[in-house]
């Protein structure tokens, strides 16, 4: 996994009919950081790293209403923010930073076209800071987008969808591809694949009411637009987890997932604001490491 696209837009997904609240913290827990090119994959010096990192988001419906085959046609206003402490050591280049702070708004839609297909679409725009100073912020760390995916309901459960999106990650509007996956079986054994904000793929056994135990993997990140050495630079941070996941359930409308696994990999790359430095070979990445999770989901 040498390229994430991160820069790849994936829309907000609305995710059920009612307003949701959800807080995450994460911790990665310290392992080397190396450097790949081709076929070789070397440790940067003695350079290594842990992280902990804190999310929060509502989604709030603004208007909705139910088809004849249960389907919505909302309007929704979605707030996340997030913040990622990098925990450093050892490095004599420039090559990673200490802190992210993300915060985006949006203005979501969804509604059926017809029997088989709907559409999704999104406006909205965010902060992608190197720090949490708020007196910093300037132009260069604002992104705004928009986007739309057509949603194929191929089976009740199986819902596919393609589109476009435009943003502004390299400096100037640009149109990238947008992809939706949303996969879901219900009864006492479940599966669930989504693609949507990032990626999640879990295999659920619900034990009780109260309970539900799940082996899951999960796809996600932060990015901060910065300047280093006169030059505009994006800093990526991602990573792919592995784990197992209790939830406790306190009635309908509250959750806590609490998850123990592995970090996979946990690529961390400065590179230039421009287009081919997607495009680049090689990369930058914190090698495997103790995961853990705690959250809270809150239905309102």
């Amino acid at each position: 996994m040498k390229k994430l696209l991160f820069f790849v837009f994936m829309l907000v997904g609305i995710s059920g009919t009612n307003a949701q609240v959800v807080f995450k913290t994460e911790y990665f827990g310290k392992s080397g950081f190396r450097a790949s090119e081709g076929e070789s994959n070397d440790r940067v010096g003695n350079s290594e790293g842990s992280a902990i990192v804190y999310q929060g988001g509502v989604n709030i419906p603004l208007s909705q209403k139910l088809d004849e085959n249960n389907r919505p046609t909302m309007w929704a206003i979605s707030v996340g923010a997030e913040y990622a402490k990098l925990d450093n050591k050892n490095f004599t280049e420039p090559l990673v930073i200490d802190e992210i702070m993300n915060i985006g708004l949006s203005l979501n839609h969804l509604r059926p076209l017809n029997d088989k297909w709907s559409l999704m679409a999104t406006i909205g725009g965010g902060v992608y800071m190197p720090s949490t100073r708020f007196s910093e912020i300037s132009f260069k760390n604002v992104l705004g987008g928009m986007g739309a995916v057509f949603i194929y309901h191929l089976k009740p459960n199986l819902q596919l969808g393609g589109g476009l999106a435009i943003n502004n990650s390299f400096g100037y509007p640009m149109l990238f591809p947008a992809f939706y996956i949303n996969w879901k079986t219900k009864g006492k054994y479940a599966v669930k694949v989504e693609a949507m904000k990032g990626l999640e793929i879990s295999v659920q056994y619900n034990a009780h009411k109260n309970l539900s135990l799940s082996f899951v993997a999960e796809l996600n990140g932060q990015m901060a637009l910065l300047e280093q050495d006169g030059k505009d630079k994006i800093f990526a941070h991602q990573y792919l987890v592995a784990g197992f996941r209790p939830e406790i359930k306190l009635g309908k409308r509250v959750s806590i997932p609490i998850t123990a696994g592995i970090s996979a990999t946990r690529p961390a790359k400065m590179m230039d604001r421009k287009l081919k430095s997607i495009f680049q070979d090689g990369g930058y990445h914190f090698q495997a490491a103790p995961y853990a999770s705690v959250g809270l989901q809150i239905k309102l």
